[in-house]
């Protein structure tokens, strides 16, 4: 599986190692870029919106960024919900396609605060 742990590339990052792109085990972290086009191909903005924020349109859309659910708990709900989402099994949607598209949910950043916006703290 090629999913990252965001405090191990962070780690990495701060005490400058050269390999901010491996995981522990040598592979290749997952893509934040790659799982921004997996999520427009599997489907998953018809009901989650193009950057996880939900939609109220939807019945099912819930929101899974800024803060993503864990790893195990995004990966596990995916593979066996009985709710409203059907489950995608790796036939369907393949780990290292799923592990990018969490990376990608990990990488859209908390939207500013009302304050810090100018035009609207007037």
């Amino acid at each position: 599986m090629r999913h990252c742990f965001r405090g191990v590339g962070l780690l990495a990052l701060f005490i400058g190692l050269p390999f901010v792109g491996l995981m522990c085990d040598g592979a290749l972290a997952a893509s934040a870029e790659k799982g921004k086009i997996a999520f427009m191909k599997y489907g998953c903005w018809q009901c989650h919106g193009t950057q996880g924020q939900g939609s109220v349109v939807t019945s099912g859309g819930k929101v899974l960024a800024p803060d993503p659910l864990p790893w195990e708990g995004f990966s596990a709900f995916v593979r066996g919900t009985n709710r409203g989402m059907p489950p995608y099994s790796e036939k369907v949607l393949p780990n290292d396609d799923l592990a990018d598209i969490h990376a990608y949910l990990l990488s859209i950043p908390k939207a500013k605060d009302v304050k810090s916006i100018p035009l609207l703290s007037q």
